[in-house]
C-alpha cells in the first residue's frame, strides 16, 4: 500500500488521534495529518508518530482536505478520519476497487448491503438520505452514502476537479464534481465505528442547510 497517502484532517484530535496511528501501524501506507498550527495539544500527542504533519493555510474542514491531498505525492490518496470511525482493513477493499475494476474514486457507504454504523443518529440518517436522493435525482450520483467521507481515489484526477469548498460541503462537491468531469466513482460497504473521543464536530441543522445551499450552487454553476 505504499502507493497511498491517507489525508487525516486532525481538529482537536488530541483524544483519539494516537490511537488512530497505533492502529495503522501495521499498514504501510503515508500519512499526512492536516490541523491548524495553534492546535498545539493535537501536535504535541502525536510528535513521536511517523507521520507528516501539514499546518493548514485556511480554516474549515474542507480547507483540510484540499489542502492535505494537494500535498500527496502517491498515485491514491485516502480520506481517513482521526476519530476512530475508520476501519483500517477496509482500505484493501477500496485500493482493490482502484487497481482492478477501472474506478477512479471509491466512496465507503453505511447503507449499502453488509454495511452498518455504530455512529449514525436518526437526524444524520435521514439528512443522509435526503441529500443522497437530491444527488441522485439532480446530478445522476450513483452512491448511496453522499456525506460519508471515507473516500479513496486517483491523486491527480482529484486534484484536478479543482475543489474549492472550505467547510464540510466538500463531501457533496467532490462527488458533484468528479461526475461531471466524467470520473467512474463507485460506493462500497463501509463499516462506521463509535467514534473514540464520542464528540460530533457537525451541526446537523447547520451544516444541512448549507450543503443544501452548496449543492443547488452546483447545480446552476457549471
Amino acid at each position: 500500500m505504499k502507493n497511498i497517502t491517507l489525508v487525516i484532517p486532525a481538529k482537536n484530535e488530541k483524544e483519539s488521534l494516537p490511537d488512530v496511528l497505533d492502529e495503522l501501524k501495521k499498514f504501510n501506507v503515508n500519512k499526512i495529518v492536516v490541523l491548524e498550527s495553534s492546535d498545539t495539544e493535537t501536535i504535541d500527542a502525536i510528535k513521536n508518530y511517523d507521520c507528516d504533519i501539514l499546518f493548514q493555510s485556511i480554516n474549515g474542514y474542507g480547507a483540510a482536505l484540499i489542502e492535505g491531498i494537494k500535498n500527496v505525492k502517491t498515485k491514491y490518496f485516502c480520506i481517513y478520519n482521526a476519530d476512530g470511525s475508520f476501519y483500517p482493513n477496509e482500505l484493501s477493499s477500496m485500493l482493490n476497487e482502484l487497481d482492478k475494476n477501472n474506478v477512479d474514486i471509491v466512496f465507503g457507504s453505511r447503507y449499502e448491503i453488509n454495511a452498518s454504523s455504530e455512529d449514525d443518529t436518526l437526524i444524520t440518517l435521514i439528512g443522509n438520505f435526503i441529500f443522497t436522493k437530491i444527488g441522485r435525482i439532480f446530478f445522476k450520483l450513483n452512491i448511496t452514502d453522499i456525506l460519508y467521507t471515507y473516500v479513496m481515489g486517483d491523486t491527480q484526477k482529484v486534484k484536478n476537479l479543482n475543489l474549492n469548498e472550505t467547510t464540510f460541503n466538500f463531501c457533496v462537491e467532490l462527488p458533484i464534481k468528479a461526475k461531471r468531469y466524467n470520473l467512474n466513482i463507485k460506493s462500497i460497504p463501509s463499516f462506521e465505528r463509535k467514534r473514540i473521543a464520542g464528540v460530533k464536530k457537525v451541526n446537523a441543522f447547520k451544516d444541512g442547510f448549507s450543503i443544501l445551499l452548496c449543492m443547488v450552487k452546483l447545480f446552476f454553476v457549471k
